[in-house]
């Protein structure tokens, strides 16, 4: 009880620090004061993990440009914001102000022609609202060669900014289409650049003024989309498990009215089908330990699942909510590890294993060990690349020590109560001395064919809604629709649990009684098809490029389908153990 308290506190705590961090700029202005202006980052607009600080490029640097101090989520988003040249004093209106003249050098010019060509973008924050916009534009006009293009730089910035009495609601920014540098030759070039301010009365309310970020992924033709995909989805579902459900009512009626008739008549008959490997069924896994550790990962970030999906449920991570998600599953991460510990010391010792500190340093390092390895290497791309991706040395301390003084104190007190908690295995058959033996079977029943048929299914429930979490994650569309989310999860666990439980029924009734490791793969499998995924979205539904996008995307994907895996697996696992205990405490068993 007492642990659940202080799970629900942490939640609630969670919840207020990552709100109040980004409802911080509740500001009421008067005529003329001056109103917060972040610039963020550029970056190719193809490639949203490759941003740079805003002045890599040769901007009109405001002297000596003063840091904003971030929270961890934000730095782990890429986020790094710094005062901007642009003064936008509220109500004052401005036309054409000069920021600075500048004279570009060749290597420059060269600069911003690359940016201009690799369709760079720029971010900033007013008053803790988003401003896009593009650096420049090529023309191609009538143009076949690359050559003779011409790249052009914009210039002058026209802020249109709407205000409700004393609050900022919405800032628009638009580039004045005449008002362009040529950049198409090598050579220096004069540039003053320039900015023009205009603000407008509106009605919206300040609590609704985040609302139009949102109400882009909840459009009438999307939400169309998302429904038609919960539909269909659940109509698989539906005819699915009542097709599977209906085949193994009915065969498991068959088997019990079988083996009640084979009781009655003669106690020597040969016994045929799932209830002749009754004695090897509860037989214990090789490799214990592993599978323990990987049971303790699964739980645990099925937990952290169901919490992210409550503080989203919530409102919790709205759009531009900086770092908001990061800064939630570095926190839930780390207080959750208690349960993997737990999970895996107890289930490790219900397996009559006696290492177990072995095995809490296994689950320890399952999941977090693949995730740290892909952090070192894709950390030192980011770092060759100077890109905003690139964690700095104060940031990495901060992730140690809550690694160091709250993962790891968890991970092992909840081992020590999962060791002592003195649980057995309950298995209602017992287990004979010696093996038997498994006969031929053949190629379709083999560990990869069956995980092929198995995360097929799931994978074809969700992959419509994967789409738009892709483009949301590693594009700039902007998805909020976490309800219709939520229940895609939960139709892919029931998908999972079914199918983990027929494939784990047909492979008993074929006399193969080594089924642990085998549903645990079998359940997870979708991640291995989430992963393929990955493929076909990289090649055929995005424009990403370059080594580092191309890295950071197919990097953080692995460990992304990896824990996945872990989790499904666990899934398919518990639905399988619960189902064999089932029917084999339903006969009687010499």
């Amino acid at each position: 009880m007492m642990g659940g308290g202080l799970y629900a506190v942490v939640l609630v705590l969670l919840c207020t620090s990552i709100q109040v961090r980004s409802d911080g700029s509740d500001h009421k202005y008067k005529v003329g004061d001056p109103v917060p202006l972040y610039a963020n980052k550029v970056g190719p607009f193809h490639n949203p993990s490759e941003t740079y600080r805003f002045f890599d490029l040769p901007f009109c640097s405001p002297g000596h440009p003063k840091e904003k101090k971030e929270a961890l989520g934000e730095v782990l988003n890429g986020d790094r914001l710094v005062s901007a040249p642009y003064k936008l004093d509220f109500l004052q209106d401005k036309d054409s102000e000069g920021v600075c003249k500048k004279i570009l050098s060749k290597e420059e010019v060269a600069q911003f022609r690359t940016a201009v060509l690799k369709d760079y973008y720029f971010q900033m924050y007013y008053d803790d609202l988003p401003i896009w916009g593009f650096l420049g534009k090529v023309e191609k006009e009538g143009k076949s060669d690359p050559s003779e293009y011409k790249y052009y730089l914009f210039k002058h910035l026209h802020f249109e900014i709407f205000y409700n009495k004393d609050r900022v609601i919405e800032i628009i920014a638009r580039t004045d289409p005449n008002a362009l540098v040529d950049l198409s030759e090598d050579k220096e070039v004069e540039v003053e650049f320039m900015y023009s301010v205009k603000w407008k009365e509106t009605n919206t309310p300040f609590e609704k003024r985040m609302e139009k970020y949102s109400q882009s992924s909840s459009l009438p033709h999307h939400l169309e989309i998302h429904w038609f995909s919960i539909i269909n989805s659940c109509v698989t579902v539906l005819l699915l498990t009542g097709f599977l459900a209906t085949i193994l009512m009915r065969v498991l009626k068959n088997d019990f009215v079988k083996y009640a008739h084979d009781e009655e008549t003669a106690d020597d008959q040969e016994e045929t089908g799932w209830k002749y490997i009754h004695g090897d069924v509860f037989r214990y896994p090789k490799y214990k330990s592993l599978f323990a550790a990987a049971l303790g990962s699964g739980t645990q970030l099925f937990t952290l699942t169901i919490f992210i999906f409550i503080l989203a449920l919530v409102g919790v991570f709205y759009p531009y909510n900086r770092g908001a998600l990061f800064t939630a599953l570095v926190v839930i991460y780390a207080l959750t590890s208690g349960i993997a510990g737990y999970t895996a010391s107890s289930f490790y010792c219900q397996l009559e294993g006696t290492n177990w500190v072995r095995n809490l340093l296994l689950t320890g390092s399952l999941f977090c060990g693949p995730l740290l390895l892909t952090f070192c290497f894709l950390n030192t791309v980011a770092i060759a690349y100077n890109a905003t991706a690139a964690l700095p040395f104060g940031t990495i301390v901060v992730i140690f020590l809550i690694w160091a003084l709250v993962t790891s104190p968890l991970l092992v007190l909840g081992g020590i109560a999962g060791k002592n908690s003195k649980a057995e295995f309950q298995a209602p058959v017992r287990t004979t001395k010696y093996p038997r033996e498994i006969p031929p079977l053949p190629w379709y029943r083999g560990t990869l064919p069956q995980m092929a048929m198995a995360g097929f299914l799931p994978f074809s429930a969700i992959y419509i809604e994967l789409y738009y979490i892709f483009a949301s994650v590693w594009g700039h569309r902007i998805y909020t629709i976490y309800s219709i989310l939520f229940i895609v999860f939960i139709i892919l666990l029931i998908v999972t649990a079914f199918i983990t439980v027929a494939l784990t029924y047909f492979q008993l009734a074929a006399e193969d009684h080594e089924w642990w490791w085998r549903s645990f793969l079998c359940g997870g499998s979708t991640g291995l098809f989430i992963y393929g995924y990955c493929l076909y979205y990289y090649y055929a539904r995005s424009d990403m490029s370059g080594f580092m996008q191309t890295s950071f995307f197919f990097g953080y994907m692995a460990c992304i389908c990896y824990g996945f895996f872990l989790m499904l697996g666990t899934v398919g696992f518990r639905a399988a153990l619960f189902f064999v205990r089932h029917i084999y405490r339903s006969i009687k068993c010499e």
